[in-house]
């Protein structure tokens, strides 16, 4: 279990690298977030890789739980995702975390990648476990994706909803 500032200091780094990536954020930048010192961060996680890949992981496993508790009766699996991805894009108004360390992939560290990489595959093992095919699953997963990010750039959350329409159908 993580101490109170652990936490905090994952609550920073997420949501500044949902905001600007794996590269929008320094350690400096995340102690004042908190308000302790550098030197608070580089203890609990000594290195950018670790922070960025701990906060990866935990998203995975928040957002795995959260699609739990959306697969409710009468709601089909593709709905239960819908639900899921609005309610992070309207909660937090900001993009998955992992679309957007996906989205610079090729910039990744190693430990960062490993995780990015997991939440993808978690996801899209899910949904087959769930009934989809491997086919149907990386559309739905690339589609839900993609309206995060169109509704995001449009600066229009109802864009979410467009671009998923016919995956509910």
């Amino acid at each position: 279990m993580l101490s109170e500032t652990a936490d905090a200091i994952m609550d920073a780094a997420e949501r500044r690298i949902r905001k600007a990536g794996y590269s929008g954020f320094s350690f400096r930048e995340i102690a004042a977030d908190v308000g302790v010192k550098s030197a608070s961060v580089h203890y609990h996680f000594p290195t950018k890789e670790r922070l960025a890949a701990s906060v990866a992981r935990r998203y995975t496993e928040r957002f795995l739980s959260a699609l739990d508790q959306e697969a409710v009766p009468g709601r089909t699996e593709i709905e239960a995702w819908i639900t899921a991805f609005r309610r992070a894009l309207h909660g937090d108004g900001k993009m998955c975390l992992c679309g957007v360390l996906g989205a610079t992939s090729h910039d990744l560290p190693e430990e960062v990648m490993i995780e990015a990489r997991r939440f993808f595959q978690l996801c899209l093992e899910k949904l087959e476990k769930r009934g989809l095919s491997h086919a149907k699953a990386v559309q739905t997963l690339a589609a839900l994706e993609g309206a995060m990010l169109l509704a995001n750039v449009l600066g229009d959350p109802s864009t979410f909803d467009e671009a998923t329409a016919s995956l509910a159908a």
